[in-house]
């Protein structure tokens, strides 16, 4: 039996043929084309989500302050703010702890890449601190881990994960895409609802350019990161609740791998459009060159 798939209606049927999960097909997947067994890629992964939870503690906790000046410890403001906050605290923290793993990476901190350095926000502050609420153990992370996984092997086969290729809807889009079809499935969705929650995340941020202010992975990107993980948490309570993406989810990659082709590429990560050519950006530019 094999247990690959290059697209979600092929990993649905594998989930509903084999009565599977995401996850479970995720770590056949992985065994069959790394050769590894279960216990060492389960290992992995919860080294993996160690690393997650510790940038969420250091965020809060430790100065973040980046050498530029451009960012750090919004993340401890928007938590000390989480109860009186309009979106309610829940939400805030999650906002929160997604700022804080992006202002880690600012810093030159340790964070997983998942999918990338610039959206490591995204998927620890979906997961990680919808815990409590729901109960989750380390297992389960683990195992939403890997149904984040497979959401990401799909969209970096079939459109992009990066920003210079397909613009901020590859790097945030893709990371609320896989940490929707995570929460979903944990849970206790179906496979197709879980992919119904990434499709629904991915439209949302369809289209979002990449344009850093002074080429830095500062502005307005970690800001973007809580974007993404408020986006996550909605489109999967959207799923949960029977809400179900008009547009399959494979139909969504695709346009989203159009829509990057037909980006201008100064909106691609070369900080040559958008935000970055504003005139306080180019002030901010100038001001980080000469020093």
């Amino acid at each position: 039996m094999s247990y690959a798939f290059t697209t979600g209606e092929e990993l649905i049927a594998l989930c509903e043929n084999e009565k599977l999960t995401i996850a479970e097909v995720m770590i056949r997947h992985e065994m069959e084309t790394s050769e590894r067994d279960r216990n060492d890629l389960v290992n992995e992964m919860f080294l993996n989500l160690m690393t997650m939870q510790e940038s969420i503690k250091i965020g809060f906790e430790e100065d973040q302050e980046t050498m530029t000046g451009l960012a750090g410890n919004n993340a401890e403001k928007l938590l000390a703010y989480a109860d009186k906050a309009n979106m309610g605290p829940a939400m805030a923290r999650i906002c929160a702890a997604a700022i804080a793993v992006a202002e880690v990476n600012a810093s030159m901190g340790k964070i997983v890449a998942a999918p990338t350095a610039g959206s490591s926000g995204v998927i620890p502050a979906v997961l990680v601190m919808c815990c409590e609420k729901h109960g989750f153990t380390d297992r389960d992370l683990v195992n939403g881990l890997f149904t984040a996984g497979a959401v990401g092997v799909i969209i970096a086969r079939n459109a992009s994960i990066s920003g210079a290729e397909g613009g901020c809807q590859a790097e945030i889009g893709t990371a609320s895409a896989m940490a929707a079809a995570a929460l979903t499935e944990m849970c206790g969705a179906s496979p197709r609802a879980a992919l119904s929650a990434a499709a629904m995340a991915l439209k949302n941020i369809l289209g979002l350019v990449c344009d850093p202010v002074a080429g830095l992975v500062e502005c307005p990107c970690i800001k973007r990161n809580a974007m993404g993980a408020a986006n996550a948490v909605l489109c999967s309570d959207m799923a949960l609740a029977g809400v179900e993406s008009i547009i399959p989810f494979d139909e969504v990659v695709s346009a989203m791998r159009s829509v990057g082709r037909m980006m201008n590429v100064d909106l691609r990560e070369t900080a040559k459009g958008g935000l970055a050519v504003t005139p306080t950006a180019l002030e901010i530019a100038k001001r980080i060159h000469v020093e």
